[in-house]
């Protein structure tokens, strides 16, 4: 029997800051024991022999790709190659489960100086964001940026909940920062919240964290219009993971424990269990009583239209029921922020525009599930491969651009002119086509969009690796030079 079967996860602890992409990673500690805490324990664990070889490796790795602080790693090292148990432990890193604990967190700052302007600007802020998309980890993050008390509560801790049994009583006397996570979960909070923000003198801010849910927003927009400021939390963007990694974040998608994952194995497995996860536990939490059978035939059948026009008669055919009842199944996972409806276009340019919207699959690592596509070589040999780059592409455009939902369009004619991209704010127009080539070209319905929609620049977004001119106001832009070269709206 290997060594391996003796050693059983038993924590995490934060401990190493890796410079790579500011990102800080947690590295499990597999003992047979007690867990061991602080940076320097794995100095004293690195000395028994009940330290697994994959602690090492791991170690090691860390050492090497983000420079960590070498006294703790160094002695940790040699303390466990110099052991009389070294030469029999078996298990390479490839052969255990260490995917399964080996988590990360990268810093993501472009989130935290958005949410410190709007707690500066609002007294109360909330995140929304679909299901582990990291809204807990960044409002931790945000605390330990702020030099002020900060108070958590997570309404999915019952201890949490039963402190706010009473939540005046507890809420008016706290000063600093007051966080609130799965807020969905006490709807009594949200006029108590109202009282609290109105007083004349405000001794705390509230960051109130949940998934969008239908009554989450109803509630939120009935008591604290005026007083609240929403800002709506993606997966990983290119400029948080780096560019060069653009291929791996359209294959595992923006949702960190996928991304973040060491294996390709381990991250398809998650998302698969997090589809099922999301569908029988979390959605009825939202409100959502509709079957999980049902709407996992729908969101799989939805992954096949990726990129389409949406025709809800089509689908209400396939599944023998009424055009309205499939429009519930689609607003019930755009209300999740699974899926993305993106709308049409249309103004008087003489010409029959198309009105319905497309609809996109937001995260690129979910649809790849959905289809069962588990390493790029399925992805780039399935007919969606092209259409799951574009949705990767809008999100991270719309993303970099900074702009909102209501600002985003795509436009099309019945002629067969398209733009897969109009971000509309004011009177700046933009227009963005995405495809995947390395030597993209000005088409005529590039050329056609550019004209009838009067745009202020059109970007071309290729899979090749340069940036350069195509036209007058017309740009080839490489998506490993998205962050560089196009600019945020102002």
């Amino acid at each position: 029997m290997r060594f391996q079967s003796l050693f059983m996860l038993i924590t995490t602890q934060p401990c190493f800051f890796a410079s790579s992409y500011s990102a800080w990673v947690k590295v499990p500690t597999l003992v047979l024991g007690s867990p061991c805490a602080g940076p320097y324990a794995y100095s004293r664990v690195a000395s028994s022999w009940r330290t697994s070889i994959a602690s090492l490796r791991v170690l090691e790795h860390l050492l090497i790709a983000g420079r960590v602080a070498e006294r703790c790693v160094r002695p940790a090292a040699e303390i466990l190659r110099s052991s009389p148990i070294f030469p029999i432990l078996e298990n390479p890193v490839a052969s255990t489960e260490i995917s399964r604990y080996t988590a990360g967190m990268v810093e993501r700052e472009r989130e935290l100086t958005i949410l410190l302007g709007l707690l500066r600007r609002f007294p109360v802020v909330g995140i929304i964001g679909a299901r582990q998309v990291g809204k807990t980890t960044l409002a931790r993050m945000l605390s330990d940026r702020l030099r002020r008390p900060t108070h958590l509560y997570d309404l999915e801790n019952p201890e949490d909940l039963a402190r706010l049994a009473e939540p005046m009583l507890v809420l008016q006397r706290l000063k600093g920062l007051v966080i609130i996570d799965e807020v969905q979960r006490h709807p009594d909070l949200f006029p108590v919240l109202r009282v609290l923000a109105d007083r004349p003198r405000r001794s705390c801010r509230f960051l109130i964290l949940g998934s969008a849910s239908p009554d989450l927003l109803r509630q939120t927009s009935e008591t604290l219009a005026g007083r609240i400021a929403y800002h709506r939390l993606g997966g990983f963007a290119l400029d948080e993971i780096g560019s060069p990694n653009h291929l791996k974040l359209w294959r595992r998608g923006g949702l960190p424990r996928s991304y973040l994952a060491v294996s390709e194995a381990a991250s398809f497995e998650w998302r698969r269990e997090f589809l099922q996860t999301f569908l029988e536990r979390d959605l009825p939490q939202l409100g959502i009583t509709i079957s999980s059978t049902t709407l996992r035939r729908f969101w799989t059948m939805l992954a096949h239209y990726h990129g389409q026009v949406w025709n809800a008669s089509e689908f209400a055919r396939s599944f023998g029921v009424a055009d309205t009842t499939i429009r519930g199944y689609l607003d019930c996972l755009v209300s999740a922020l699974v899926v993305r409806q993106l709308p049409p276009w249309h103004e008087n340019i003489g010409k029959r525009q198309v009105r319905s919207p497309k609809v996109y699959v937001t995260d690129s690592g979910l649809l790849h599930a959905l289809l069962n596509l588990r390493i790029l070589a399925d992805i780039e040999a399935h007919p969606k491969a092209g259409a799951s780059w574009e949705g990767f592409v809008i999100e991270q455009l719309i993303c970099r651009v900074g702009a909102e939902n209501h600002e985003c369009f795509f436009w099309g004619t019945h002629a067969g002119a398209e733009l897969d991209l109009l971000i509309v704010r004011g009177r700046t127009r933009l227009g963005f086509e995405i495809k995947r080539t390395v030597s993209p070209k000005l088409t005529r319905s590039a050329h056609v969009a550019l004209h009838d929609l009067t745009l202020h620049r059109l970007d071309i977004l290729h899979a090749g690796d340069h940036t350069f001119p195509l036209a007058e106001n017309v740009r080839a832009v490489a998506i490993k030079r998205l962050v560089d070269d196009v600019p945020r709206l102002k």
